[in-house]
């Protein structure tokens, strides 16, 4: 029986030849540009998995432990499936203390998801940060690039209708 994440099949033939392209596109030393061929394999497959991290390493001429290492290593990286809308909730000091974590808890309530899975419709993975940055608009949470500050347990279902709101128009 083949070993699973040994097995290249089940990636996509025709993202797996645009990665290559790419790759062949950059100069130099390919190893160099690790986690520069890491996004770009992250874009098109929406996540690094293990056979394609495998792939990506074999590519580049490196040992798996080194990819492997790399991605755990960076947050922005994704070895799991991802929702298209990722919602961090900021649990540093400041956000903490002003409640970030019952923001979190009726993020999960309210989709009925734990930290860090993905929501049964695909839409929506949860997970918290240490800190954002923002501390001034604390509690913070952001949904992709977009930042909410001051963000209440209720205002979540004002936050969550909206992005569901956006794909009910765009089906």
């Amino acid at each position: 029986m083949k070993n699973k994440i040994m097995d290249m099949s089940t990636l996509d033939k025709r993202l797996l030849k645009e990665l290559d392209d790419y790759i062949n596109s950059l100069d130099g030393d390919k190893q160099e540009h690790l986690i520069l061929v890491l996004h770009k394999a992250q874009e098109l497959f929406g996540y690094l998995p293990q056979n394609l991290q495998l792939y990506v390493a074999r590519k580049l001429n490196l040992s798996s432990a080194r990819v492997n290492g790399v991605v755990t290593f960076y947050s922005f990286f994704n070895e799991e499936p991802v929702g298209k809308y990722r919602i961090s909730v900021c649990m540093g000091t400041a956000c903490f203390v002003k409640g970030a974590d019952k923001v979190l808890e009726r993020v999960q309530d309210l989709l009925k998801i734990q930290k860090d899975r993905i929501s049964e419709d695909g839409l929506f993975t949860i997970n918290d940060v240490r800190c954002i940055g923002a501390c001034g608009l604390a509690p913070v949470l952001t949904v992709n690039d977009k930042v909410y500050g001051k963000v209440k347990p209720n205002d979540v279902d004002d936050i969550i209708r909206y992005y569901r709101g956006l794909e009910n128009e765009n089906s």
